[in-house]
């Protein structure tokens, strides 16, 4: 597993290129190793949990977050596809509170993006459909689960899509404002 991990505008945040090998046959890439992503990083991180999703176009899901000693650090990636995937910082003490980067993740690309413990987390489907899989350092606890309102004016995300075409849930449409946030 070969890292890259470029400068970013949002501390902790990492966007990793993979070294992809490919031959008449395919290709192949070590997509997660935690000696050498540790090593790289700076960090410490285990990850517990694997999760996948399947979405078509236009479904945006997030943006979400778990609060307190179930936060969780999300190691994301496309395995079909095209995602907009974006972080909004919401660690009161960052420099960066309140701002949001994006990332285009692809099949093609094969990019991953590492999103750490205090951020909140969403994406949207840019292709037809996407198979979405990400990686979690600690275990999904529903009573801590919080969440931003995709449209947060504050926030104004752009997210690639029209609005007219976004599926969201309802759980999403009635997610808060970044300004009636408690401290995580």
């Amino acid at each position: 597993m070969h890292l890259i991990f470029p400068k970013h505008p949002l501390a902790g945040c990492f966007v990793i290129k993979p070294a992809v090998f490919k031959d008449p046959r395919g290709y192949f890439f070590e997509s997660f190793n935690e000696e050498k992503f540790n090593q790289e990083a700076g960090l410490d991180v285990h990850f517990v949990q694997d999760n996948q999703s399947f979405s078509s176009y236009g479904v945006l899901r997030g943006l979400h977050f778990q609060k307190g000693k179930h936060a969780q650090a999300k190691l994301v990636r496309v395995l079909k596809g095209e995602v907009l995937d974006v972080a909004v910082d919401l660690r009161e003490d960052s420099p960066t509170y309140g701002q949001w980067y994006s990332v285009v993740l692809t099949e093609k690309n094969k990019l991953q993006f590492f999103v750490p413990r205090g951020f909140a987390h969403g994406f949207v489907v840019l292709s037809k459909d996407a198979e979405f899989f990400y990686k979690c350092d600690n275990y999904y606890n529903k009573a801590s689960e919080g969440g931003l309102h995709y449209a947060d004016p504050e926030l104004n995300i752009d997210w690639q899509v029209p609005v007219e075409n976004l599926l969201i849930s309802e759980k999403d449409e009635v997610l808060p404002l970044i300004k009636a946030l408690v401290t995580l």
